[in-house]
């Protein structure tokens, strides 16, 4: 059987040579904490992460613990909102992006 490569090693490869992928990874981790899904956000988030800054340097960036933003994206993690929004921010700022909400046509027919 050949060898394969780890799903964190692959998203790591994959955002490293394609940034549009790099980008839709971190907007899906957002799109998921807008949509009330927390536990596929943090995921997302933590994914990202590993894909581009990593922990140490994003804990260094923010002075936080490395382990603390690890636990935090965690599946059993529960960030406060400080933290996570923190962690956010800067992460935007990394990648030179900002996001925008805006409302479905359904949602306005309310």
């Amino acid at each position: 059987m050949p060898l394969t490569k780890g799903f964190k090693d692959t998203v790591k490869a994959r955002a490293d040579r394609d940034p549009e992928f790099r980008v839709g990874l971190f907007r899906e981790a957002i799109e998921a904490l807008l949509s009330d899904d927390l536990e596929t956000g943090k995921l997302l988030l933590r994914d990202y992460v590993n894909a581009t800054v990593g922990f140490e340097a994003l804990a260094t960036e923010l002075d936080k613990d490395p382990k603390s933003l690890m636990r935090m994206l965690s599946a059993k993690g529960n960030p406060r909102a400080d933290n996570l929004l923190a962690m956010v921010a800067r992460l935007k700022q990394r990648e030179g992006v900002s996001f925008t909400v805006a409302l479905s046509s359904a949602e306005m027919r309310v």
